[in-house]
């Protein structure tokens, strides 16, 4: 029986660009190029190589947003995934991570699984709590933020580390699992892979589908919320200290001014 792996991805702003806020207090999404999340990327190379071991598995890669936010999903494709999940609906707009969980966990449940795999956070809402949530709607158990991830008889093994002790952990599949990155690089998509990713299917789903309705989701549903945003003041020049003989002590006073030390 094939091992069907879910990667959970997501369409994020570019980091390096000029990031904002909307006038409802939301992610300005419009004014900025999105990417798939760099964070994400690990988790479509970590099922990629479960894949290569396995002796029959089908990679899905699942993401919520806009129109746009297929092109998360084309990147994945051309790094090697079979097929991809698009849930698309006005009604999701300023959805938090409660809401993205339930349209998550009714996608994969409707999609089919073995093994769902999701990075450590995403780059732009960065609360790291998805993965955890996701696995309490599915019901299944989680083995989460792993630098090392493999799949045996039904079983999905990895390796956690932290700042004081390495930890091997295991579950029974199904599972959801997330790693970070130290899970290894992803790989680059090949001229070939790009050409194949236009041939893949993408299955496009709204709330509808997934038996959700709009006031589960959406920003006034939202478990979370910006109250209020200050935009940050821009850089200024700085005090430079001339050393001339007394450089240490302005230091000193510079810093004890500012209740550094």
């Amino acid at each position: 029986m094939s091992l069907r792996i879910v990667v959970c991805v997501k369409y994020v702003p570019d980091a390096t660009g000029d990031r904002h806020f909307a006038d409802d207090l939301t992610l300005d999404r419009d004014d900025v190029d999105g990417l798939l999340s760099e964070l994400d990327e690990y988790a479509v190379e970590q099922a990629l190589q479960i894949a290569d071991e396995a002796d029959d598995a089908e990679i899905t890669v699942l993401t919520v947003g806009p129109d746009d936010a297929k092109d998360a999903l084309r990147k994945a494709l051309s790094m090697g995934a079979d097929k991809a999940v698009h849930v698309e609906d006005d009604d999701l707009h300023g959805t938090d991570v409660m809401g993205t969980s339930l349209v998550l966990a009714k996608a994969i449940e409707k999609t089919g699984y073995d093994l769902v795999i999701c990075g450590m956070a995403s780059t732009d809402g960065v609360m790291g709590v998805l993965p955890a949530v996701l696995a309490e709607r599915l019901g299944v158990p989680q083995v989460t933020l792993l630098s090392e991830v493999s799949v045996e008889d039904g079983t999905v093994k990895g390796r956690r580390d932290g700042d004081t002790a390495t930890e091997q952990l295991e579950a029974a599949l199904p599972a959801v699992v997330s790693v970070t990155d130290q899970s290894g690089e992803a790989r680059y998509p090949s001229f070939k892979g790009i050409m194949a990713a236009k041939k893949k299917p993408v299955e496009s789903l709204d709330l509808e589908d997934l038996d959700i309705e709009a006031d589960e989701v959406g920003l006034e549903n939202a478990w979370t919320k910006v109250d209020s945003a200050t935009e940050r003041p821009a850089r200024t020049a700085g005090t430079i200290v001339k050393d001339e003989g007394e450089g240490g002590k302005q230091l000193a006073a510079f810093l004890a001014e500012r209740k550094f030390v």
